[in-house]
């Protein structure tokens, strides 16, 4: 099984799992669910890497002063780690069939399987 941090999006934060064609995402706070949800990859829709336009869209309530802190300070600091660590992530966005979106982190090769199986 495979990891991916869910940082965004309608669905739960925390730690996701890869199986085969099925991504069991964390619990939605407040929802009391003892089940995690269920997204098959065939629902994925489109599957891009993450920019700083897109993450703005997709945290559009945000302030300006919160955006801008967060992704000129300590993005820089984190994508400095994260390409100096041994492990290649990427962080991206996923639109799923019925308009519910998905911001996360994965491997690189996590992410290559997942853009494999829905195009």
């Amino acid at each position: 099984m495979a990891s991916i941090n869910v940082h965004a999006g309608d669905f739960g934060e925390g730690k996701a799992l890869l199986k085969t064609d099925t991504i069991l995402l964390p619990i939605k706070k407040g929802q009391g669910r003892l089940n995690r949800d269920k997204l098959k990859i065939t629902d994925i829709t489109s599957l891009d890497i993450a920019t700083e336009e897109s993450v703005k869209r997709i945290a559009g309530t945000a302030g300006w002063g919160t955006a801008g802190a967060l992704l000129l300070g300590p993005a820089g600091l984190l994508a400095g780690l994260i390409l100096g660590g041994k492990k290649s992530e990427v962080t991206f966005i996923a639109q799923v069939n019925d308009d519910q979106t998905l911001l996360a982190t994965t491997e690189m090769k996590i992410y290559k399987k997942l853009m494999a199986a829905i195009y």
